[in-house]
């Protein structure tokens, strides 16, 4: 068999930071029109029987998105793809490269086509499963099962979509798959506020609105694999070995990678039993959630998974010596850089979240059909949500370890911990608030939360075992290709309790405590949230945000804590 290339660069001549600071833009754009769209069907459909019925629909091909299309696919699709790269596009066979893209698209695609036809003839049956609390109310039963024959096709396009999107990532092309998202929203937004007149009940707009956004996307993309000659002609290709090892790295990653989808997916199934609005306010709480989750922690995940493969690759097709060391040196490097990374973001932002949650949800969806009752019930699921930011950070860079040396095995097994662990914990929490306070929608998004945790520490924990962080420091940019052999007995210790990352957390905390001083010093009483006007609830909530960012900014400053510690290791 043909060796590897090991002339290709290691890294991306762009460095890391750089790349995630462009797929972080990106994303943030995405982000702020899904807030504006998240408004928008605030205002149209508020929280009652109508949007719980329509969120439903909707949750159900974008859980499945995260398994075909830039989760467990793109985990084990990346990989293979680099590997393929590596192996024949160096030595100029293109084919084999333009082979392994066919036979994935045409092998993705029709057994997508199969599931969305066999969905949409059974939509009552999975309805019912997803849903078993709507069998009671008739009338949300047959509005969510009408509405999911209309959106689930969508998860055909988009999972087309993240195919594309996986080889733009591949050759490090981020921007336009970090912008597509954005097509989504343009989409919901346009319909609601241009096609409702259209139907009997509003909410149908929106259901049209997730189907023509899967085709625009789609669409979007083409244009660009053509610029790289990557365009797909599908072909049905089970044979293929490209396929048949993407098949078995996938089969294990989608329980991996989907851990936290399928915990937010069980918490809709407990909703629906729970009080009508339940799961539209876990809705507009998790989407504020997963705000800084998707424009800093999955940015970053995706940038660093192609450098990490090529790494891997290098590290095993070399001879040994000071070059595999090299190569090894940065793969702990730019895990831990991303560490670094998640960790200055997600602190500063739990607090926020908790501390801001009644006027970020009262500023953004308190009109109309959304009641000031809605916006203190999402609240209290933002709070506890926010909670987990920083485990679900983790979970994606963590995981993007293992998945770079195409181990699924290990994530799959610490995916189960924490999937038993929070179907536990939503039983006791649920149970309990909902008995005492009314507050079981709570108990799910605590649940999640702590299992999500679990989850990172497990990953972590791995990963330092198996010498995968770097021995060193942790919060170290620079390379020792010298250091610790395999037989220093302190070195997963040392990875797990470094000096200088407990000093970036300990200024982290820091900083982050002078921050939550100011803002509940300087906010407004809270019945002030409920009923000023839209424009001083903007003009305080900027203020806030302003003021929170340059206090936890300073703080840091003053505490020592210097850019050049962010530093990409592709840029040192």
């Amino acid at each position: 068999m043909d060796k590897p290339s090991t002339g290709q660069p290691v890294v991306a001549s762009r460095s890391l930071l750089n790349s995630s600071a462009m797929v972080s833009v990106m994303t943030m754009l995405s982000r702020v029109m899904g807030l504006v769209r998240d408004v928008v069907i605030a205002r149209l459909i508020g929280a009652g029987g109508y949007a719980d019925a329509f969120f439903v629909a909707f949750k159900i091909p974008q859980f499945l998105r995260r398994l075909f299309a830039e989760g467990a696919f793109a985990q084990a699709f990346v990989p293979v793809l680099s590997e393929y790269r590596q192996r024949y596009e160096a030595e100029g066979n293109v084919a084999a490269v333009k082979g392994l893209i066919n036979a994935v698209c045409g092998v993705l695609g029709g057994t997508l086509f199969m599931l969305v036809g066999l969905v949409v003839l059974a939509a009552p049956v999975v309805t019912a499963v997803f849903a078993p609390g709507f069998i009671d109310q008739p009338e949300k039963f047959a509005i969510t099962q009408q509405m999911l024959r209309i959106t689930f096709p969508y998860l055909l396009l988009i999972s087309l979509t993240g195919f594309a999107g996986a080889i733009l990532n591949s050759y490090d092309r981020f921007v336009v798959p970090a912008f597509t998202p954005v097509l989504l929203n343009l989409s919901l937004i346009g319909f609601a506020l241009f096609a409702t007149p259209l139907f009997s009940q509003p909410v149908y707009a929106l259901a049209w609105a997730v189907l023509f956004a899967g085709v625009l996307q789609w669409l979007f993309q083409l244009p660009f694999l053509a610029q790289i000659d990557r365009m797909p002609k599908p072909k049905w290709d089970l044979e293929h070995a490209g396929v048949r090892k993407i098949l078995l790295l996938m089969v294990p990653a989608i329980f991996g990678v989907s851990v936290s989808q399928i915990n937010l997916l069980l918490d809709t199934v407990l909703a629906s039993f729970l009080p009508t609005g339940s799961v539209s306010w876990l809705y507009y709480s998790d989407r504020l959630a997963e705000l800084p989750l998707g424009v800093f922690g999955i940015a970053i995940a995706t940038v660093i998974l192609p450098g990490l493969s090529r790494l891997q690759l290098q590290n095993v097709a070399g001879e040994g010596g000071a070059a595999n060391d090299h190569s090894a040196a940065r793969f702990k490097a730019t895990l831990n850089w991303a560490l670094r990374c998640i960790t200055a973001v997600a602190m500063p932002a739990t607090a926020a979240l908790i501390v801001l949650a009644a006027p970020i949800l009262f500023t953004l969806f308190q009109y109309q059909a959304m009641t000031p009752e809605d916006v203190l019930m999402s609240t209290h699921s933002l709070r506890a949500y926010a909670l987990g930011l920083l485990a679900f950070m983790a979970i994606k860079v963590l995981a993007t370890g293992f998945y770079a040396q195409q181990d699924m095995k290990t994530p799959v097994r610490i995916g189960i911990i924490a999937m038993v662990s929070n179907m536990v914990l939503n039983l006791i929490f649920v149970l309990i608030l909902h008995h005492y306070w009314q507050l079981g929608h709570v108990g799910l998004a605590l649940a999640t939360s702590l299992s999500a945790a679990l989850n990172a520490w497990l990953l972590f924990r791995g990963l330092s075992a198996n010498k995968l962080l770097c021995n060193d420091h942790l919060g170290s940019t620079h390379l020792n290709s010298t250091h610790s052999s395999n037989n220093d007995s302190t070195t997963t210790k040392s990875s797990l309790l470094t000096s200088d990352y407990w000093r970036l957390l300990v200024q982290v905390m820091a900083a982050m405590a002078a921050m939550v001083i100011v803002l509940i010093a300087i906010q407004p009483e809270p019945s002030f949230w409920a009923a000023a006007s839209w424009v001083s609830r903007c003009y305080q909530l900027l203020l806030l945000c302003i003021a929170g960012f340059f206090v936890y900014l300073i703080t840091l400053l003053l505490l020592g804590v210097r850019p050049h510690q962010f530093k990409s290791p592709a840029a040192s």
